[in-house]
């Protein structure tokens, strides 16, 4: 081997060692510097609470937090419950609805635009000017917010399977033509397969947005008692200034939403990783 061969398999290797200690910087970056980061925000939220002297009832310590949080956990988790069962039946509405229908808009071009306005519609117009008209009409309480939660998450799932199944390759769909595939066929074995990473990135979007159908909705409808949600536990310790119950509820709804999305995140890439680009790239 030569002299400049020599140096161009060093050259190759010092970069190998460069590109894995920059691979591995950045997986250790990943969790250290958002965890950092959120220990320090806790930390000046300690010492602004103790530098001001604010009183617990206004804005209470991280500890306070933490010791509600443990003394009423019985409480609070029995209401996370009731909302993460309207969250997920929410959430489950909305995919059924909305992949029947977008494959229906898929079959048939006068029926998307004879129906997809109605849909945008639902989007566009805020719950809470929507919840009046259904607490008229529904008398059931726990159906009311899950109507609530369906609306919000439901846009997504629609729009991003319906992007999907008409983003599908039109040469592979001339192809299938050729070879006298059916309509179902097509659907089937191509239109599907190729709106999965659009259903998937939509359905990462409508998790967290039926969590927030969810709790809006409760808010809205004032639910009470012993079967009611996080929102109400909110509601409920806002109006007797308990703070500390206040924000114990609050970090758990945000946990919860952090979960949804780790979760179908997780999901998603595990449904991906073998044959979509976006999820080969993240295992290079």
């Amino acid at each position: 081997m030569t002299a400049i061969d020599q140096s161009a398999t060093v050259a190759i290797d010092a970069e190998e060692v460069r590109r894995v200690r920059r691979e591995r910087a950045e997986r250790i970056g990943r969790w250290v510097l958002p965890l950092t980061i959120m220990a320090l925000a806790i930390f000046a939220w300690d010492r602004i609470c103790v530098w001001n002297e604010i009183p617990h009832y206004i804005l209470p310590r991280p500890g306070v937090v933490l010791q509600a949080l443990y003394n009423d956990a019985a409480l609070l988790f029995s209401s996370l419950l009731v909302t993460l069962r309207i969250t997920f039946l929410g959430l489950l509405l909305a995919v059924a609805g909305g992949v029947g229908l977008a494959v229906l808009f898929a079959q048939s071009k006068w029926v998307e635009m004879s129906f997809f306005p109605f849909a945008v519609v639902l989007q566009v117009t805020p719950i809470v000017a929507i919840f009046p008209l259904i607490n008229i009409y529904v008398d059931n309480q726990t159906t009311k917010l899950l109507l609530c939660a369906w609306i919000v998450a439901f846009f997504p799932i629609l729009s991003n399977t319906t992007l999907g199944l008409n983003s599908a390759d039109r040469n592979l769909r001339d192809l299938f033509a050729l070879n006298g595939a059916t309509r179902w066929q097509e659907l089937w074995l191509l239109r599907l397969p190729s709106a999965m990473p659009y259903f998937l990135g939509g359905l990462k979007i409508a998790g967290g947005l039926a969590l927030i159908g969810a709790v809006v909705a409760e808010f809205v409808a004032g639910a009470a008692g012993q079967s009611s949600g996080l929102a109400s536990r909110i509601i409920e310790a806002g109006y007797r200034l308990n703070a500390p119950r206040l924000f114990a509820a609050l970090i758990l709804i945000s946990a919860t939403g952090i979960v949804i999305f780790l979760v179908l995140s997780w999901v998603s890439h595990m449904m991906l990783r073998r044959w979509h680009e976006s999820a080969l790239k993240q295992e290079r």
